[in-house]
């Protein structure tokens, strides 16, 4: 199934690279698990949530390196199971998120099966817009003839 990001493209900011990467590399089958969403929080905040069911907070690893995120997960395999019908995938898995500029991941938590991983886009004061006053260029001029 493919699905149509150009919405995304025009309501978002910050994930620009993200989407395209998604809308590009969609298709593959080997990265349909584990499902996931990407919502926006705010004018700078994202959260990822990815359904990681039977997984603990000791089997899953958040890594950030440069401008990528990566989330693996392995379970333990301490028993050997006799399953009668295993509908629960808990395979091992890794994901890779391509992080727009300045983006910071400020946090992860697992609730109910799901890890939610909270991102924020942090604009160095440098990039941020700045207001320019606009001056008359003959203000002096007619201040002095005045006087």
């Amino acid at each position: 199934m493919r699905f149509d990001l150009s919405p995304l493209y025009r309501s978002t900011v910050g994930f620009d690279r993200l989407f395209q990467l998604l809308d590009n590399n969609g298709s593959d089958a080997s990265q349909s698990y584990p499902p996931y969403n990407i919502e926006r929080l705010g004018e700078t905040d994202y959260r990822i949530t990815m359904a990681v069911a039977g997984f603990a907070e000791t089997d899953l690893t958040i890594e950030v390196k440069e401008s990528a995120l990566t989330v693996a997960g392995k379970r333990g395999e301490d028993e050997k199971r006799a399953y009668l019908h295993q509908g629960i995938a808990a395979r091992t898995f890794e994901r890779r998120f391509q992080l727009a500029d300045h983006v910071e991941v400020t946090g992860a938590k697992l609730e109910n099966g799901l890890l939610h991983i909270e991102l924020k886009r942090v604009i160095p004061e440098s990039k941020k817009p700045r207001r320019i006053a606009v001056t008359a260029a003959n203000a002096q001029a007619i201040e002095a003839k005045a006087a």
